[in-house]
Protein backbone atom coordinates (compact mmCIF):
# COMPACT_ATOMS: atom_id res chain seq x y z
CA UNK A 1 0.00 0.00 0.00
CA UNK A 2 1.52 3.37 -1.21
CA UNK A 3 -0.17 6.46 0.80
CA UNK A 4 0.87 10.49 -0.21
CA UNK A 5 -0.35 13.33 1.24
CA UNK A 6 -0.37 16.29 -0.80
CA UNK A 7 -1.68 20.17 -0.03
CA UNK A 8 -3.30 21.50 -2.74
CA UNK A 9 -4.04 25.14 -3.69
CA UNK A 10 -7.51 24.37 -4.55
CA UNK A 11 -11.02 23.68 -3.62
CA UNK A 12 -12.08 19.92 -3.19
CA UNK A 13 -14.83 20.71 -6.14
CA UNK A 14 -11.86 21.46 -8.14
CA UNK A 15 -10.09 18.18 -6.94
CA UNK A 16 -13.03 16.15 -8.43
CA UNK A 17 -13.72 18.50 -11.22
CA UNK A 18 -10.08 17.01 -12.32
CA UNK A 19 -11.00 13.17 -11.24
CA UNK A 20 -14.65 13.45 -13.20
CA UNK A 21 -13.14 13.84 -16.30
CA UNK A 22 -11.76 10.70 -17.52
CA UNK A 23 -10.06 12.56 -20.60
CA UNK A 24 -7.38 14.06 -18.10
CA UNK A 25 -6.42 10.67 -16.78
CA UNK A 26 -3.50 10.47 -19.07
CA UNK A 27 -2.27 13.77 -17.64
CA UNK A 28 -1.93 13.12 -14.28
CA UNK A 29 -1.99 9.17 -14.03
CA UNK A 30 2.01 8.21 -14.48
CA UNK A 31 2.82 5.76 -17.23
CA UNK A 32 -0.94 6.27 -18.97
CA UNK A 33 -0.34 7.33 -22.57
CA UNK A 34 -4.07 7.83 -23.80
CA UNK A 35 -7.34 7.80 -23.22
CA UNK A 36 -9.31 5.70 -25.63
CA UNK A 37 -13.35 5.60 -24.50
CA UNK A 38 -15.55 5.65 -21.34
CA UNK A 39 -18.30 3.00 -21.26
CA UNK A 40 -21.02 4.38 -18.63
CA UNK A 41 -21.64 7.26 -17.43
CA UNK A 42 -18.20 8.25 -15.65
CA UNK A 43 -17.78 8.73 -12.75
CA UNK A 44 -21.02 6.58 -11.56
CA UNK A 45 -19.80 3.19 -9.65
CA UNK A 46 -19.44 0.79 -12.70
CA UNK A 47 -18.56 3.05 -15.27
CA UNK A 48 -14.98 2.40 -17.09
CA UNK A 49 -12.06 4.36 -18.65
CA UNK A 50 -10.37 2.31 -21.35
CA UNK A 51 -6.64 3.90 -21.95
CA UNK A 52 -3.30 3.02 -22.38
CA UNK A 53 -0.14 3.12 -20.69
CA UNK A 54 3.41 2.94 -21.84
CA UNK A 55 5.70 4.09 -24.80
CA UNK A 56 5.28 2.86 -28.58
CA UNK A 57 6.05 0.22 -29.46
CA UNK A 58 5.22 -1.33 -25.77
CA UNK A 59 1.88 0.30 -25.83
CA UNK A 60 -0.07 -2.10 -23.21
CA UNK A 61 -4.37 -1.44 -23.58
CA UNK A 62 -6.33 -1.67 -20.06
CA UNK A 63 -9.23 0.05 -18.30
CA UNK A 64 -10.23 2.08 -14.98
CA UNK A 65 -13.01 1.43 -13.32
CA UNK A 66 -15.04 3.05 -10.74
CA UNK A 67 -15.71 1.53 -7.51
CA UNK A 68 -17.06 4.21 -5.30
CA UNK A 69 -17.57 7.89 -6.02
CA UNK A 70 -18.95 10.35 -3.29
CA UNK A 71 -17.38 13.57 -4.56
CA UNK A 72 -15.83 16.05 -3.40
CA UNK A 73 -15.04 13.41 -0.52
CA UNK A 74 -14.21 10.26 -1.42
CA UNK A 75 -13.18 7.64 -4.31
CA UNK A 76 -12.35 4.82 -5.33
CA UNK A 77 -11.04 3.69 -8.71
CA UNK A 78 -9.43 0.11 -9.49
CA UNK A 79 -7.27 0.15 -12.85
CA UNK A 80 -6.87 -3.12 -14.26
CA UNK A 81 -3.50 -3.36 -15.73
CA UNK A 82 -3.66 -6.34 -17.80
CA UNK A 83 -1.40 -9.36 -17.34
CA UNK A 84 -0.14 -6.99 -14.42
CA UNK A 85 -2.59 -7.49 -12.37
CA UNK A 86 -5.25 -4.94 -10.65
CA UNK A 87 -4.72 -2.30 -8.46
CA UNK A 88 -6.65 -0.16 -5.85
CA UNK A 89 -6.23 3.62 -5.74
CA UNK A 90 -8.16 5.73 -3.61
CA UNK A 91 -8.60 9.71 -2.50
CA UNK A 92 -9.44 11.50 0.42
CA UNK A 93 -10.00 14.55 0.46
CA UNK A 94 -10.10 17.17 3.82
CA UNK A 95 -10.63 21.17 3.24
CA UNK A 96 -8.35 23.11 4.60
CA UNK A 97 -7.67 26.97 4.57
CA UNK A 98 -5.30 26.86 2.41
CA UNK A 99 -7.58 24.59 -0.08
CA UNK A 100 -7.75 21.01 0.78
CA UNK A 101 -5.72 18.24 1.73
CA UNK A 102 -5.81 14.99 -0.76
CA UNK A 103 -4.63 11.51 0.19
CA UNK A 104 -3.87 8.98 -2.54
CA UNK A 105 -3.90 5.12 -1.70
CA UNK A 106 -2.70 3.25 -4.11
CA UNK A 107 -1.80 -1.12 -3.76
CA UNK A 108 -1.92 -4.45 -6.13
CA UNK A 109 -4.76 -6.42 -5.72
CA UNK A 110 -4.01 -9.23 -7.63
CA UNK A 111 -1.56 -10.14 -10.09
CA UNK A 112 2.35 -10.05 -10.23
CA UNK A 113 2.66 -7.21 -7.76
CA UNK A 114 1.57 -9.42 -5.45
CA UNK A 115 4.26 -11.13 -5.46
CA UNK A 116 5.96 -8.24 -4.18
CA UNK A 117 6.64 -7.91 -0.35
CA UNK A 118 4.34 -5.04 0.89
CA UNK A 119 7.20 -2.99 2.25
CA UNK A 120 8.90 -3.75 -1.29
CA UNK A 121 5.36 -2.08 -2.82
CA UNK A 122 5.21 0.85 -0.69
CA UNK A 123 8.95 1.80 -1.24
CA UNK A 124 8.60 1.34 -5.24
CA UNK A 125 5.31 2.78 -5.47
CA UNK A 126 6.06 6.34 -3.24
CA UNK A 127 7.51 7.95 -6.06
CA UNK A 128 4.81 7.64 -8.58
CA UNK A 129 2.32 8.31 -6.13
CA UNK A 130 4.08 11.59 -5.30
CA UNK A 131 4.26 12.45 -9.01
CA UNK A 132 0.50 11.35 -10.07
CA UNK A 133 -0.63 14.04 -6.85
CA UNK A 134 1.82 16.10 -7.72
CA UNK A 135 0.36 16.58 -11.74
CA UNK A 136 -3.64 15.97 -10.16
CA UNK A 137 -2.62 19.08 -8.03
CA UNK A 138 -1.20 21.27 -10.95
CA UNK A 139 -4.69 20.53 -13.19
CA UNK A 140 -6.81 21.58 -10.04
CA UNK A 141 -4.89 24.81 -9.19
CA UNK A 142 -5.23 25.79 -12.33
CA UNK A 143 -9.02 25.02 -13.08
CA UNK A 144 -9.85 26.61 -9.67
CA UNK A 145 -7.87 29.94 -10.96
CA UNK A 146 -10.10 33.11 -11.36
Amino acid sequence: MTVAYRLVHATPEAVFGVLEDPWTYPSWVVGASRARAVEGEWPAPGAALHHSFGLWPAVIDDLTTVREWDAPRHAVLEAHGSFLGKAVVQFDVKPRAAGCVVRMYEDAISGPGMLVPKPARDVLGFPRTVEALKRLAFLAEKKDRP
